[in-house]
């Protein structure tokens, strides 16, 4: 499987592709930071993010697009930022025909490091050390949007069979309505025939 993982944010938004060959077996395919000056307009800014995205999935391909979830932050401009950024992402991602995956920074963080208040140099570390790089990637967007794309590879299997277990449930789950609905109906049908026998 192949991840675009994508740490979205307006002033550096990170773009990592990292493949998954089952198991805990990750290989990094590309990485960069897409960068737009502060003082342009956020539709330019936004425009630009857009065409990297876009580029990206063109040339690597990847099967499914992994978003880090944008929560509530102390600074509510970085958060708009990131969320229009984020949301440009799944736009290009759907558009292409692709899945699109969100996971919480804490969630990316337990898959990478076991622990999910790490802080971004531990992140950064466990993402070279994982990806055998030659060096630390930089800055620390680079290295948060692989570990959004290993955190993927990991929990997808995981993320399916709870999926498929859900599906399942909600499959019997119909199926015993079903079977009540159809026991009342035909309760309520033999006691319409018995008043209509006593009756006669």
């Amino acid at each position: 499987m192949r991840v675009l993982g994508v740490d979205p944010g307006l002033t550096r938004c990170g773009l990592g592709v990292v493949d998954g060959a089952g198991g805990r077996t990750v290989r990094c395919v590309a990485v960069d930071v897409v960068r737009t000056p502060a003082d342009a307009p956020v539709a330019e800014r936004l425009l630009a993010v857009g065409a990297v995205v876009e580029e990206w999935i063109e040339r690597y391909r990847p099967d499914v697009v992994a978003i880090e979830r944008v929560f509530s932050q102390h600074n509510v401009r970085t958060v708009m930022g990131t969320a229009q950024a984020s949301g440009v992402v799944a736009l290009l991602a759907a558009r292409a025909g692709l899945p699109v995956a969100f996971h919480t920074p804490s969630e990316v963080k337990a898959a990478v490091t076991g622990e999910g208040r790490a802080g971004k140099e531990q992140v950064t570390t466990m993402v070279t050390r994982l990806l055998k790089l030659a060096e630390a990637p930089r800055p620390a967007d680079a290295a948060d949007a692989l570990a959004l794309a290993i955190c993927h590879c990991w929990r997808a299997p995981m993320l399916d069979r709870m999926a498929q277990a859900q599906a399942r449930s909600a499959e019997l789950a119909r199926a015993h309505k079903a079977r009540v609905a159809a026991a009342a109906a035909k309760a309520t049908a033999a006691k319409a025939a018995r008043a209509a026998g006593e009756a006669s």
